[in-house]
């Protein structure tokens, strides 16, 4: 599913225009990414919580050559899902 065809279905299920709908997954996205960058979470209750992984540096080997390299520090979002979107994925 892209960002149009998730636009598309919420905009027939919530009964808004096809351009409401995509400024306002837009704002949704926008919204989850400044958080994000600011250190927080995002929780949603039932579907899941976005945080920032913090990932320290180590070492790691190039994979064409098995040099030895060092890997830098980073922070990458994670997603954990919900419990109620855990089931749902199994039925």
């Amino acid at each position: 599913m892209t960002k149009q065809d998730l636009a598309r279905r919420m905009s027939t299920e919530a009964g808004i225009s096809g351009t409401e709908a995509v400024v306002a997954i837009a704002a949704t996205f926008e919204a989850i990414a400044a958080e994000l960058v600011a250190g927080g979470d995002v929780a949603l209750t039932g579907f899941g919580k976005f945080s920032v992984s913090d990932r320290a540096a180590r070492q790691g080997r190039n994979p064409q050559t098995g040099e030895a390299i060092q890997i830098k520090p980073s922070r990458a979002a994670k997603f954990s899902p919900a419990s109620a979107l855990k089931t749902a994925l199994k039925s």
